[in-house]
């Protein structure tokens, strides 16, 4: 990927403006993170007492990547789950493939 096909955008978390060059088909999905993003340092800082806007982004920080490893963890399950239906499923076939 060449600088020439990344777009700059600024983004704002907590209080600080940040220039950064994305994918133009990554923009809406960086702006819906943003937002999030935002909206937790937001409900952070009205649960929790902090020092300053930094602890309140790392709080958020913290809470996006614990989020992210549970939704990994999920989609493992669910394609551990899938494989054994498969395994089941062409059991069943043969058996009933042995019966006819």
């Amino acid at each position: 990927m060449t600088q020439d096909t990344l777009i700059p955008v600024n983004i704002v978390i907590g209080d600080r403006t940040y220039r950064i060059k994305i994918r133009p088909e990554d923009e809406e999905a960086v702006r819906n993170t943003v937002k999030v993003i935002n909206e937790k340092v937001v409900e952070f800082k009205t649960q929790f007492s902090a020092k300053d806007m930094q602890d309140y982004v790392a709080m958020v920080l913290v809470w996006y990547a614990t989020e992210q490893s549970q939704q990994t963890k999920s989609n493992l399950d669910i394609q551990a789950v899938t494989d054994k239906l498969l395994q089941l499923e062409s059991l069943i076939d043969k058996t009933t493939g042995d019966i006819n």
